[in-house]
Order: C-alpha cells, then sequence, then structure tokens
C-alpha cells in the first residue's frame, strides 16, 4: 500500500475517532536504529547518490531534524545514552564492557514501557556491555558484538533483511498490548576492521550505484590531513583510512557499498511500514529513526569516528507521529537535538514519567509544530581510547561555534571553527589573535557544562 493510501486512511480513522468522541488507543512505538549512518546519507537530506524512499517518506509526513548530534560518537556509549537518557558522564558507560547496572536498567525507556505493561521487543545488536538482556524484553532476538551480514561465507540471506523478517514476526504476533519494539541494524557498520571487505551489501544490492559518480568533498585531502593534531593523524581514524579510503578506487569500491547498505535498511524500513499499514497499526505507532553516531567516509584522511567533526558527530533524526496536526506533517526542525532526548520522548508518548537524573528533553513539542525556548550548546565528550589508538576529547557545540578540547595530552591541544563561515572546519581559530575572546569564553563554557553534566 502508498503511503499516500496510508495518509488518506489515517485521517480519516482519526475523523471517525473524533466524531465517536473516543481516543485512538495506544500508541504503540518503534525505534529504527542505524549503525554508523551519517546524517547526510539519505534522499531526504539531499545526498546526490543514495536512495532511500521508505525513510523519506517518513520526513515527508514527520519531521526531521536537521541538527541531530550524539553526544559522544561510539557505539557503546552513544547507545547507552539512547537507552537512559544521560550524557556518559552520568550513566558511567565508556567502553564496550561495562554494562548497566540493574538499577540503571530500570531507569531505561524499554524497562519503564514494560513495567508500564507495553510488549516490549528488540532485534539487532544491543551493544552496550558483554552481557545481553535476554530476558528484559517480551520478545529478544538480539545479538552480542558487533554480529555478522551473512551467518557463513556462503549464505545467501543478509543480516539486515533476517532483521526485517524478525520484525514482521513480532508484529504478526497476535499479542494486542501496545508495544515498544527497538530495532537495531547492523548496517551501515563495517563488518570488522580487517575485513577485505568492509561494508558487504545484499547480494540484491550488488548492481545498486554501480555507475554513480561520486563527489569528493572540499576536506578529503592531503592539506586537511596536515591540518590535524599530530596524535589524531597516527589515530585509529586513520588506520582504518589507510585499508578503506586512501586511494579514489578503495574510495568509490567502499562509498558505493556502505550505500547500498543503507538503501538495504530502507528496504526493511518499507516492509516494516506495509506490516504496519497491513495489521492496522500504522495510525497508532511512532516511528523514530535515527543512528548511533556518525561516520567519516575519507575526509581529513579518517575513517570510521570518535573525534568532533560534523561528519562524526552528525545523525539523522526523523520522527512520524501520525496524531501531529496536518500544518506540522513534513516539516523539518533546525533545534539542536540530541541522542539523550530520544528516551525522554520515547516516554512522554507513553504517558511515563521521566526519572530525576534524565539529562535529555522531549523533542514532542518541536514535533508538535511549536515553537518553545531550546538549547543553543551542548556538551560532547569522548573518553574510549581503545589502548591509546584514539584520541580523548571533550567541547562544545553551540549554533555557530565548535571549541574541542583534546584532554589526553598534556598541555590540552584546543581547536576552534565558526561553522558559519567555516562549515567543512577546514580552519582552526584556536591561535588567531582576532579570536582570544571567542577561545576563552568557549573554553569557560566547557567547564561550566562538563560539570553540570557529571
Amino acid at each position: 500500500m502508498s503511503w499516500t493510501r496510508l495518509m488518506l486512511i489515517l485521517a480519516l480513522a482519526l475523523s471517525i475517532a473524533g466524531a465517536m468522541g473516543a481516543p485512538v488507543a495506544g500508541p504503540n512505538i518503534l525505534l529504527l536504529l542505524a549503525d554508523d549512518l551519517r546524517a547526510d546519507a539519505l534522499g531526504c537530506a539531499n545526498h546526490p547518490v543514495v536512495r532511500t524512499p521508505n525513510i523519506d517518506s517518513l520526513a515527508r509526513h514527520g519531521t526531521r531534524f536537521r541538527n541531530a548530534f550524539v553526544t559522544t560518537s561510539i557505539c557503546a556509549v552513544s547507545r547507552a545514552s539512547i537507552f537512559a537518557g544521560q550524557y556518559a558522564r552520568r550513566h558511567g558507560i565508556e567502553d564496550f564492557k561495562t554494562a548497566f547496572t540493574a538499577e540503571q536498567w530500570s531507569n531505561t525507556y524499554p524497562a519503564l514501557l514494560r513495567a508500564r505493561g507495553f510488549r516490549t521487543g528488540f532485534i539487532g545488536k544491543f551493544g552496550v556491555g558483554n552481557l545481553v538482556p535476554t530476558n528484559a524484553f517480551d520478545y529478544w532476538d538480539g545479538f552480542p558484538g558487533q554480529g555478522r551480514y551473512f551467518a557463513q561465507s556462503n549464505d545467501a540471506s543478509h543480516l539486515t533483511h533476517d532483521m526485517g523478517a524478525s520484525a514482521l514476526a513480532f508484529l504478526r504476533g497476535g499479542d494486542l498490548r501496545p508495544f515498544c519494539l527497538s530495532i537495531s541494524f547492523k548496517a551501515p557498520h563495517a563488518q570488522d576492521e580487517n575485513a577485505v571487505r568492509p561494508f558487504p551489501p545484499d547480494p540484491a544490492d550488488e548492481a545498486l550505484y554501480a555507475d554513480a559518480r561520486l563527489a569528493t568533498p572540499r576536506n578529503y585531502s592531503t592539506q586537511a590531513f596536515k591540518r590535524l593534531p599530530p596524535f589524531a593523524q597516527d589515530s585509529e581514524g586513520h588506520v582504518r583510512w589507510l585499508r578503506r579510503f586512501a586511494t579514489p578506487e578503495q574510495r568509490e569500491r567502499n562509498l558505493k557499498d556502505y550505500y547500498r547498505l543503507v538503501t538495504g535498511i530502507d528496504r526493511e524500513v518499507g516492509r516494516i511500514l506495509d506490516a504496519l499499514t497491513e495489521l492496522g497499526l500504522a495510525t497508532n505507532t511512532i516511528i523514530v529513526f535515527t543512528s548511533d553516531n556518525g561516520f567519516f567516509l575519507g575526509e581529513r584522511g579518517l575513517s570510521d569516528k570518535f573525534l568532533m567533526y560534523e561528519e562524526s558527530i552528525r545523525v539523522p533524526l526523523i520522527v512520524f507521529d501520525p496524531f501531529v496536526n496536518r500544518g506540522a506533517r513534513g516539516q523539518t526542525r533546525p533545534e539542536m537535538a540530541l541522542n539523550i532526548d530520544i528516551m525522554p520522548t520515547l516516554l512522554d508518548y507513553a504517558g511515563v514519567a521521566l526519572p530525576s537524573r534524565i539529562q535529555g528533553r522531549s523533542l514532542r513539542p518541536l514535533i508538535d509544530g511549536r515553537s518553545i525556548p531550546w538549547r543553543h550548546e551542548w556538551f560532547y565528550e569522548h573518553h574510549y581510547a581503545h589502548g591509546g589508538r584514539i584520541p580523548e576529547s571533550e567541547g562544545v557545540r553551540t549554533d555557530r561555534w565548535k571549541y574541542v578540547r583534546y584532554t589526553s595530552v598534556t598541555p590540552a591541544v584546543e581547536e576552534l571553527y565558526d561553522l558559519q563561515r567555516d562549515p567543512d572546519e577546514m580552519r582552526n581559530l584556536a591561535s588567531s589573535s582576532k579570536h582570544q575572546r571567542r577561545l576563552r569564553d568557549m573554553r569557560a563554557d566547557w567547564s561550566r557544562l562538563r560539570e553540570h553534566t557529571r
């Protein structure tokens, strides 16, 4: 069924409910989490190559946040922040081994919604700690670690497709309770650090984008790499760049595979949307699509994430609310949304009170189309050093300015960028005599926010 037809059904259902004086039951909640998906790699973000018609439809009929960020750009820590609505400085999970305590888990969105009576499900990469909470959900089809796109080398069934099939099984389970289903895709994360083909797509997508012409960004250059601090030039991000993006041939091959994985996610999103419509659930389900962090695709001689540059910290964030008034549908919001805002947003829709230690804010007023006082700055932190191979850093991002402070070196190394005049972050102004007052102000903001978010 087409999305246009779905929206007509939605309008009819809401009008009937209003005439009867009865509220629409629910809502159900569906969280779709991609892995290492940067903000610009979607059709609705005007990407010139990637095709994502189903995700684009969610944006066209929902709300897209064009300034969505993660408070730390690494899988495990960001996922913990999404579950708990807290900065890493508060939840304390800064590596891949540390798990939630029982008390911490009781205040995550899946636990609170399950306690409220929601049927909860989890599919895919859990990603927080060495132990997986198989008994913490009514439906569990998750896995520890990174997982594999193909169970066997000769397997034709791709993990992204298998996860879509699992989602359909959950939706068709026959349970009439409101549900909260979290689907955590592996895609488009690389298979592993040393894979010959880092981003293996579904065999059905092998020919996709074969003839596409890929543009070269301004900051994919030797000059941009040389502007990095020496310890960043020697970091894990550059080591992985050498394996994935060092030559034009490598870059083209791996970018196209990355884009194929993104389109593979989109196909499963389409299957899930069709199932929601088929089962009569589409008019009563809140859908959130986002990613755990961004991704360098060769910019500055880097691969993966970790550092505080825009490619690494920006993520897509789309929320479809079937109950929102027609005037707010299809809006693109400029406000800065964070990964820690997802948890309070879901609880807001479910009518569940927020725990006192939550640091995020519900996005629901913005989704409703309202203009309210909002944040104009936020704190960034990254302390997973990977045995010293990843620089630790903190910083502050405002509407216009960015302050980066590498905290694992003495004295600390600082960077300052005017994002309005220099969106590609090509000129570090920290040593500019004209910007010393701005640098002092941003340094003071960093000190204040790091204490406030503790």
